[in-house]
Order: C-alpha cells, then structure tokens, then sequence
C-alpha cells in the first residue's frame, strides 16, 4: 500500500511579509483635507503639513493614545519627569471611546493652546487644572498640575525649586485667585486673576514649540525655563 502523500510545508513567512499582514489590521486614520484644516485652525498649510509629518513618524496609525503621548512629550523635557504633566495635558484633548487622540482634535487643540484668543487660552489653563472637570479648581488640584509642571521643567527652572516649591506657590497665590475664599477657583474667578496679569496667558506659547514641533534631524526644542501657567506667583 503506497504511503501517504506527505503535505507539502508552507514557506515560512519573512519578517515583511508579517508585518505587511499586520498592517492590514490597522485601521488607519487619513486626516482631513489640508485646505479646510487650515480654515479651521490658525495654522498655515505649510505648518499643518510640518506637524502633520511628525505626528505620522510617531503615531503611523494616524492615532495616539495616552502612554504613546506621554512617550513623545517626554521627548522634550529630557531634564526632568513630563510623564504627570503629560497625562493632564491628554486630558484636555478631545478623545474618542478608546481614549485616542486624532490628529484633528490635536491639531485643533494645539492651534487653541498655542495661537488662540485670550479666552480660548483661559479655557483651556482652566480646563488643565481642572482634573476631574468638575467646573472648579481646588487648592489639591492646582498642587498636582504645578508639581507636575516642576517635575517637567526639572533642572530648567530658574530660579532651582525642591519638593516644596509647588505647593509653596500655590498657598501664595491660591487666595489671591479665590476672591470670594471659598476654597475652589471658578472660571470667572481665574479671568480676572488673568486680567491682572496677562503673562499668565503669555506662558502659554511655550505649547507652540512643545507639542510636535520638532526640528530638522531629530533634534528637540528646548522650552522656556521660566516657570509656566498658575504656577508663577
């Protein structure tokens, strides 16, 4: 009895040809037309394309999650920990039911950040600090974001701040905000602090160079050492 045909073995796949077929599993995100992000942001064509490049080489998918933002952001402020600051930063992005990030409501948010009305900015500072989005910012919260911030800048601080340098700030500023001292901060409450001083706002442009911004051949921004945001007294 003649014996049995033995199969014939399948060619063993090369390692492109693996990742060809795991890249027909990825839903990829094709942002929108260059003309009507540039009518909706206040980014020229040309910058959109810039940021558009580095957000592709980071995230191919066309799609970022919180840990891989915090991996890119971190790419900027080697001096200290961004890992804190970034996770509040991701928190004020608009996020789709699996906690990513587009790079439409990216670069929206950033256009806000970075080129935005005196308004849009305080909202968005506002929107930072407050963390559970309660529509008020207590003394905790503001403690956690400005710790969060020292942890960032590190050694780029000037004048140097240790441990207790964020909360410290923030028992002298806290009471100046909260005019009516009830303990929590609200939205009106921080415009006319920010009215007061408009560097506040200012600090702000800082994102501009931050957030995808890179330079030619993988070098890194270096952003301002002055202390940002709420956490300046």
């Amino acid at each position: 009895m003649a014996g049995k045909e033995k199969p014939k073995k399948q060619p063993k796949k090369k390692p492109e040809d693996e990742m060809d077929d795991f890249s027909l599993h990825v839903q990829r995100h094709r942002p929108e037309e260059l003309d009507k992000l540039a009518k909706t942001t206040k980014f020229t064509r040309k910058e959109i394309q810039l940021i558009y490049r580095g957000f592709k080489q980071e995230c191919p998918t066309g799609m970022v999650d919180e840990e891989g933002f915090k991996d890119i952001f971190s790419q900027f402020f080697p001096q200290g920990d961004a890992t804190h600051y970034a996770h509040y930063v991701f928190n004020t992005f608009k996020q789709n039911n699996h906690g990513q990030i587009s790079f439409e409501d990216f670069l929206a948010a950033l256009s806000t950040v970075s080129r935005g009305t005196t308004q849009e900015k305080l909202q968005w500072i506002f929107g930072l600090y407050d963390v559970n989005n309660d529509g008020l910012i207590t003394k905790k919260e503001m403690v956690d974001v400005v710790t969060a911030i020292y942890e960032m800048l590190g050694r780029a601080t000037e004048p140097q701040v240790d441990e207790r340098s964020a909360k410290d700030h923030v028992e002298k500023i806290f009471h100046l905000i909260d005019t009516n001292q009830d303990g929590a901060i609200t939205i009106e409450e921080l415009a006319q602090w920010v009215s007061r001083d408009d560097t506040i706002v200012q600090s702000l442009s800082m994102m501009d160079t931050v957030l995808y911004t890179r330079r030619e051949h993988g070098a890194t921004s270096n952003p301002p050492t002055t202390r940002p945001s709420l956490s300046q007294p």
